[in-house]
């Protein structure tokens, strides 16, 4: 049955009343709406997050990083509550202008780097530790992995998650819409997964870290609702054995935690300054 024909105006304007849960946020317009400075702790590394898909892959990368041996890879990891909006702050609109987590401030060189949008993040810790991130003839294949999740993590979330448990309002064609979509991700991972152990080939690297926070709620059913069993995930079995053998991994374990702030509290690690700061935690 389609939906209620919707004629758009000639031309678009904002309107904060049909804005569903985000309607608090969501703006067209970018930058500050509020002076409000960051937080800096005493490593080189700053990480301003939020335990979304999105975020985790920046906190579990470092702390692969640091079980690797990496020591300059410590880092101190700082909540940026995305539902009050205080990733519109001057402090965080200086470094990241989209106003997105995660946000890195690298201040290990002579000047401050900032580094925004996940996969920016993971290839600048990838590139400046020398780990997760192959140099030979695989660097193509993994890097096609890594920017194949970067774009396909807006039909999942902002298409598939918003329209199927967000929007104020039930509409079949947008839910078939990014069902089909999120469905065709799905598949596209799981025949890769069929004939290689990790996304970009025989080692683990990115484009697995990038991949998995995202993959992993649905085959556990933890986001979205139902959206597990709405979507058939138990069908991607090849996913499901990549899945579970990652979560399995100490540091993913760690990184999945920070700067979470809901569900039990040893589940949550609202900052990350040491590693001291897992001690009691659910891991």
């Amino acid at each position: 049955m389609a939906d209620a024909t919707y004629s758009p105006p000639e031309i678009w304007s904002h309107d904060a009343e049909n804005g569903g849960k985000f309607a608090n946020i969501n703006r067209p317009t970018a930058g500050p709406r509020a002076d409000k400075e960051l937080p800096i702790g005493k490593h080189d590394l700053q990480l301003y997050s939020l335990a979304t898909p999105n975020g985790v892959k920046a906190s579990i990368l470092l702390e692969e990083l640091l079980e690797a041996g990496h020591s300059g890879a410590e880092y101190d990891a700082w909540t940026i509550d995305i539902g009050s909006g205080e990733q519109f702050g001057s402090g965080f609109v200086d470094l990241n202008p989209n106003s997105k987590i995660p946000t890195l401030l690298d201040r290990s060189g002579a000047k401050p780097v900032r580094v925004f949008e996940s996969g920016a993040i993971l290839i600048h810790l990838a590139e400046k530790f020398g780990a997760f991130m192959p140099a030979d003839e695989t660097r193509a294949e993994v890097l096609s992995w890594l920017f194949w999740q970067v774009g396909s993590a807006p039909f999942i979330g902002g298409g598939f998650g918003h329209f199927y448990a967000y929007a104020p309002e039930k509409y079949e064609y947008p839910i078939n819409r990014y069902a089909m979509e999120t469905k065709r991700l799905f598949d596209v991972a799981d025949k890769r997964l069929a004939e290689s152990q990790y996304l970009g080939g025989d080692d683990y690297t990115v484009a697995d870290i990038a991949t998995f926070p995202w993959l992993a709620p649905f085959v556990f059913g933890g986001i979205y609702g139902e959206a597990r069993k709405f979507l058939s995930i138990h069908e991607y079995r090849h996913v499901d054995r990549w899945v579970k053998a990652i979560a399995e991994r100490p540091a993913v374990k760690r990184g999945r935690i920070v700067n979470k702030t809901w569900g039990e509290d040893d589940e949550q690690l609202r900052e990350r300054h040491s590693a001291a700061d897992f001690e009691g935690k659910a891991l």
